[in-house]
Order: C-alpha cells, then structure tokens, then sequence
C-alpha cells in the first residue's frame, strides 16, 4: 500500500508538472522518450508537420555513418568543396571550391557549425548528386517509418517541401544513437576546429544542462528554432523534439524543462505507459504545415524586421522632434540676441546724444598769456 501511495503521488506531481509544462508552450510540436526503449513521456501535437531547418542535417550524418560502415568512405576519406556547396548561404564554413576536408573534420563541421556548404557537399560526395543524394535520404526515412517527412536538400535550407514531425525525428534520433554509438561524441562537441579557425556549437544546453549529450539545433524563419536534445543521467538517456519556439532562449528552456521532467518522473511513466516512438498512433488532429516567422524573435524574420521597423520610425520621428526643437530654441536665441543688440545699439546713440549736448554746452577755455623771466647776471 505504502508503494502504491508512492507511486500514486508520484504520479499526480508528473501529471501537475505535464500540465505546466503544456501551459509553458509557445508554439510548436514536442516529443520526450526515452532513447533505448523508445518510451514516450511527453507528447505534444507530435504528428504536426513542421519544417525542420537544419535538424535535416541528423539525416545527412546518418547516411555518412553508412556510407563509412558500408565502406564507401572512411573517416579520413577527403571530401572536395562543390560548386553547389560553394554557393550554399550561412551558416557555413566558406571553403572554396576545390578545396578538400577530410570526412572527420567534415562531420564535425556538420553537427557542430551546422554549415550548410559543407552539408551539400557531402550530400553530392555520397550520393554523386545532390539530386542522388536527396533520393537516399528519402528512402532512409521510409524505412526507418518517418512517414510524414520529406527532403529535398541536405541541410535543411527554406524550402516549401522539406517537412517533417516531432515523431519522425525521434524515430531518426534513435536510430542514429543506437546504430551507430561509436560517433556519440560528434553531438557532444561545444567547439572544432578548421586550421586556425575555431567554431562553437549552437546548442547552448551543451553548456548549460546537467547530463547533455546532443544532439542538434535547427532555425529558419518559418519553423522557429529548433532542437533534438539529449541527456543521460544514472545510465539513463532521454531525448527531447522541441520545434518552434520563437527564441533560442526559449527553446533551450523548453527542453530543458522536459528533460528534466522526464528525470523526475521517468519510472512511473515507464509504469504506467506502454507506448513508445515505434508504436505511437498517427495523432488523429495532426496538422499540415505551419509557418511561424511573423512570431520569430529574429532580426530577419517578420516579427523582428516588424521591432525593428517601428524603432527605427521612432527613432526618426525623435530625432525630426529634437532637430524641430533645437531650431526652434536657436531662433529664440536668434531673436533674443537681436532684441539685445538693439538695445545696446539703443543704449549707444543716447549716451553719444547726451555726450554731444554736454560738450555743446561747456564754455571754451583760452589758453594764459607768457610771462617773461627776468635776466640774471
């Protein structure tokens, strides 16, 4: 009886804590499972279609990972600049075209700088074209049942098409953990480096949060930021999908928040809950894809070119009101040295008037007659 009051009180506070943490939300679909099991602990509109931003670079990693165990490439395998990958927009490491990188420093650049030149050029170095390129990554997430993503470029790039769910990056997040363990220290990397060059990862939590261990961060306009984050405390490993939250900040604090939840609360959930990320119904009120940029807390975004807009209306209109008043205040000054000057002009010509009658008005002195010495002897 005692353990079942234990478990019972355990689980109304995950059930009060569920309840905050789904007021908490912003925007966006979220999903917390343990990785081994695959236990879901936390779902939230997980089947909804987002874009995914960079979070398509775990596919592209994925595949090099295959290609390395499959032995088209090794680690050391040098991977050449394109004239695609050349052309790529930030972020990115900015090679030129011709130059090669080995596949180590390739991936690290990948998951760690998220450099989208560098994504495409693997893309074309494993699949002979970003076109073949793009086929095997569709064809990996049907077999690995990510049945509602879709890609059509390496890196994650703003395009209609690429889309993808919480559900179906926890199923590729899984895979890549338990298939290939060996590469767990790429997703744990906060720095690498290019030659003299040093590159910081953007997934804060790295730095920030107890036990974590991956894995990557995703931002466009359209999606928001994004994040599939991981920890592991006691042996215990758990992963957080986290899409579309309006700053990096909140993202952080929002798988933050479940992974920490799912510590708290993980053995009664194991309990009480048999579904996992491979047995999770499609979500009856999943929905199409959403676009969130006018909510973005970016300076490229529509909510942020919005901020700034009006800052820089009112930073005009102060600055025409204080120009306004400063012309204004120097007129006053203007007027009131003039009026000034005019009377000690006025002032002036009186006292010359009254110097002039006083001269006018004095009588004329002679000058006194010479008076002769006498002569001495």
């Amino acid at each position: 009886m005692r353990e079942l009051n234990r478990v019972l009180n355990a689980a109304l506070a995950g059930a009060v804590a569920l309840l905050a943490l789904s007021q908490a939300a912003v925007a966006g679909p979220t999903l917390l499972f343990e990785a081994k099991s695959g236990t879901v602990l936390y779902a939230e509109d997980p089947d909804s279609q987002w874009h995914p931003a960079s979070l398509t670079k775990i596919m592209t990693a994925y595949l090099a990972f295959e290609a390395i165990k499959n032995g088209q490439f090794t680690l050391d395998s040098k991977i050449p600049m394109t004239e695609a990958g050349f052309t790529q927009p930030p972020s990115k490491v900015g090679l030129p075209v011709g130059a090669e990188i080995s596949m180590d420093t390739a991936l690290q650049a990948l998951i760690v700088k998220s450099a989208n030149d560098v994504a495409m050029a693997i893309g074309e170095a494993i699949g002979g074209s970003e076109a073949g390129f793009i086929d095997k990554m569709n064809a990996t997430a049907k077999r690995l049942g990510m049945s509602r993503t879709n890609y059509v470029n390496p890196n994650g790039l703003p395009a209609p098409g690429q889309i993808t769910t919480a559900h179906d990056l926890a199923r590729l997040a899984r895979a890549v953990a338990s298939e290939f363990p060996q590469y767990a220290h790429y997703w744990t990397m906060q720095e690498m480096r290019i030659g003299k060059i040093r590159l910081r990862t953007h997934n804060g939590l790295l730095k920030t949060f107890e036990g974590a261990d991956g894995m990557k961060t995703g931002f466009i306009c359209d999606s928001g930021y994004n994040v599939v984050a991981s920890a592991t405390r006691d042996g215990v490993r758990l992963m957080a999908v986290v899409l579309g939250e309006t700053s990096g900040a909140e993202r952080n604090t929002r798988a933050a928040s479940l992974l920490e939840h799912g510590f708290q609360h993980l053995g009664w959930k194991q309990l009480f809950n048999p579904t996992t990320v491979d047995n999770m119904p499609l979500s009856p009120d999943a929905k199409p894809i959403a676009k969130i940029s006018e909510r973005v807390n970016s300076w490229e975004c529509g909510a942020r070119r919005g901020v700034v807009r009006a800052r820089r209306v009112r930073s005009r209109t102060a600055s025409l009101k204080a120009a306004a008043a400063k012309a204004k205040t120097a007129e006053h000054k203007s007027d009131a040295a003039k009026d000034a000057s005019r009377k000690d002009a006025g002032k002036a010509s009186k006292s010359a008037q009254a110097a002039g009658s006083a001269a006018a008005a004095a009588p004329a002195h002679k000058p006194a007659a010479a008076t002769a010495a006498p002569a001495t002897k």
